[in-house]
């Protein structure tokens, strides 16, 4: 055999093997990986420190008053009420719970006396539970059931143990449900766009890959202590990776379908469809990774220890997309669109719908940008409407739970503030002003004083308005005021109400932060890829408008239509930075394919080539994402639902409206100029080629 055949029959061997090698790889790594979705639950912290700023007075002031008391406690309050009026058989039942209740294990300290209410119509006692997410849960389900059994007499089980064992309800063993949600969402998406039976498997076989791949990673990271997992973090990582492993493989599959029309060879084509979407998805990818880890900058702790999980994911979807799917496709071929083969010379969906958008946008381009701006710049117009200003924890329920009920119930017959004391801590030698300071700010009372430790004094005090509302934030903030003009008392206010009083303005200060981080990533990112300083400009700008629209729009429907109390701080943050991710991820799809055929043709006519192609692909991918973040909302919390919405209507705004209409007719607007300072800017119109003789087929390699 001559070198040249020698060399040939490798060369075909090589272009099986090194599929059939991959796929066999990746079934190793799933065996091995699989299990590991299902172990998060054991590493997750669904505590309240995993939510807490990082460094902050409140967080200060408890570690201090661990010195006087376990600061490491969540008191759980237990609240009965009869409508018509305590008896002395009630008294008496309820007096034997709370002896009852001083048994259990895990706790930091005596169990209180049981206190009437001065209305006569409720009795309640508190038990400290030590602050672990399963020891909080497992008392507060004894304290319930124990409490239950009392006809006629209503009882609930509430403060920060009750409203946090509710929490961590809501997140446990919600894994799965996420996951068949989101699966389920994905399939019917997939199968409406290829309507093809074997091709939605594929996809959602290398999204499960990605899945257990970095589902074990953040398990390993975790356990280890290097990074926190929040039931948040968690909840998202699922979405996040079917996701964008679905979006990467809509890329490569309409490439390489593209392909089979004018090659008959699969291996050929599937090497110049991995070629072609290589670039595009490795920069919308970094830019997902680069934008999430500007989270790592926040001053929340869960803020923080999203950016590192989210970027594993996006890392796994990565290797998963550019493996193993070519790999898969490569030895399925035409069969993994079956009944609808793509034949060599047969046409493609580009003269269809995406054909006529074309069309439109390449007639009357200006109309068409006016028009998008305009709706675009009337529902940004609403986002001043939006409250972020904090929500109380038992408003944060998409449903009333026991917990939530219970605040209900001492609110109409205690102190507001009751089980959740608000403390100062300051030098000894000022103890005396330091408690005038306390009585004379309004909203709080019954002061009371601890002996002095180690040269610092404990004062406790109850606010007399509900904790988690905007009147005791109010409260705090004004004792703060009040102790800090002590002079030399080096005061610190902690407690509940403060620990919520400085997560908010974390997460103030956060938006101020993060977002020009993450925009100065974008702008890097699609400079390097484009060559262009214009471009990444303009379509930075577009993704913002984007996100300021989709803020209004959710600030109409979160008020009106839903009614929700409010949102916290990070709601906003983290839509931005998926929603500006995500859009400058189809922002590289469309852009990129934009230049390439720009440099053949010119900008307009490269643009209306390269918006025929990829409209129908970045579509299905936007429709994918937004059915996946959708799924969140089956977590009962409002935060959790808010970010459904938020990103699942922003993708599909930005996919539909900003990618599809108000992009493609600016860069027509601009011209060449969206490409300066590149030489493409410059470049003579005798160097291209005539409109018509513009491919509308597929990515130039």
């Amino acid at each position: 055999m001559s070198p040249q055949r020698g060399s040939a029959a490798t060369g075909r061997r090589l272009r099986w093997l090194i599929p059939v090698l991959l796929v066999l790889g990746w079934l190793v790594v799933a065996g091995s990986t699989g299990s590991f979705q299902a172990k998060l639950a054991d590493v997750v912290t669904n505590d309240g420190k995993a939510y807490l700023p990082a460094k902050a007075e409140a967080v200060e002031a408890d570690e201090l008053q661990s010195r006087f008391t376990n600061s490491n406690t969540y008191p759980a309050v237990v609240v009965y009420e009869r409508t018509s009026g305590i008896t002395a058989e009630d008294r008496a039942a309820v007096t034997a719970d709370a002896a009852a209740a001083a048994k259990l294990p895990h706790l930091t300290g005596a169990v209180s006396p049981v206190v009437p209410s001065a209305d006569g119509k409720a009795l309640q006692f508190t038990v400290p539970v030590e602050n672990k997410t399963d020891w909080v849960h497992d008392n507060v389900e004894a304290l319930r059931n124990q409490a239950s059994g009392h006809p006629g007499l209503t009882a609930h089980v509430t403060g920060l143990a009750g409203l946090f064992a509710d929490l961590g309800a809501a997140f446990t063993s919600l894994d799965v449900k996420l996951l068949l949600v989101t699966v389920g969402l994905v399939v019917l998406v997939l199968v409406l766009v290829y309507r093809s039976p074997l091709l939605p498997v594929l996809v959602l076989l290398a999204a499960v890959f990605a899945m257990g791949l970095a589902a074990a990673v953040v398990y390993f990271l975790a356990k280890g202590g290097h990074i926190t997992l929040t039931g948040q973090s968690q909840g998202v990582l699922s979405v996040l990776v079917i996701g964008a492993t679905t979006d990467y493989a809509l890329l490569l599959v309409s490439r390489y379908q593209e392909e089979l029309r004018t090659t008959e060879n699969k291996y050929d084509a599937i090497a110049r469809a991995w070629r072609a979407v290589l670039w595009p998805v490795l920069a919308s990818g970094g830019t997902v990774i680069l934008g999430t880890l500007c989270l790592m900058l926040s001053g929340l702790n869960s803020n923080r220890s999203m950016g590192p999980v989210a970027a594993l994911g996006i890392v796994a979807s990565l290797l998963a997309g550019l493996t193993f799917l070519p790999a898969v496709l490569a030895l399925t071929g035409r069969g993994a669109f079956w009944p609808i083969r793509p034949k060599v010379g047969s046409a493609g969906k580009e003269h269809g719908i995406w054909g006529r958008v074309a069309g439109l946008v390449g007639r009357r381009h200006r109309t068409v940008l006016a028009a998008s701006l305009l709706l675009l710049v009337v529902a940004a117009g609403f986002v001043g409407q939006f409250k972020s200003d904090g929500l109380a924890l038992s408003k944060g329920f998409t449903k009333t739970t026991d917990a939530v009920a219970g605040q209900d119930v001492l609110g109409a017959h205690y102190v507001g503030g009751t089980g959740v004391p608000v403390t100062v801590i300051a030098k000894a030698e000022t103890s005396d002003a330091v408690v005038a300071a306390v009585k004379g700010v309004p909203g709080l009372t019954a002061v009371n004083v601890r002996p002095p430790i180690d040269g610092l004094v404990s004062i406790g005090s109850v606010l007399t308005v509900t904790p988690d509302s905007p009147e005791g934030d109010r409260a705090v903030r004004d004792l703060r005021t009040a102790v800090h003009a002590v002079p030399g008392a080096d005061a610190k206010v902690g407690g509940y109400t403060a620990v919520a009083v400085d997560t908010r303005d974390a997460g103030e200060r956060d938006l101020k932060v993060i977002i020009p981080a993450v925009l100065g990533v974008i702008l890097v990112i699609l400079a390097l890829l484009l060559r262009s300083l214009i471009a990444p400009l303009v379509l930075v700008a577009s993704v913002v408008l984007s996100y300021a629209a989709t803020m209004g729009v959710s600030a109409l429907v979160f008020n009106h239509a839903f009614g929700f109390a409010g949102s916290e701080p990070w709601v906003p943050l983290l839509g931005f930075v998926f929603l500006v991710a995500f859009g400058v991820d189809y922002n590289i799809f469309l852009m990129h394919r934009v230049r390439e055929e720009a440099a053949h043709s010119g900008t307009r006519a490269g643009t209306l080539a390269a918006l025929r192609v990829t409209g129908g692909v970045i579509t299905s991918a936007g429709v994918v994402l937004a059915a996946t973040f959708a799924a969140l909302s089956v977590v009962p919390m409002v935060s959790m639902a808010q970010q459904a919405f938020i990103v699942a209507f922003g993708v599909l705004l930005d996919t539909l409206l900003v990618r599809s209409l108000l992009v493609p007719a600016l860069t027509l607007q601009l011209d060449r100029w969206m490409w300066w300072p590149s030489r493409l800017a410059f470049r003579p119109k005798a160097d291209l080629r005539p409109v018509e003789d513009v491919r509308e087929g597929s990515l130039v390699d």
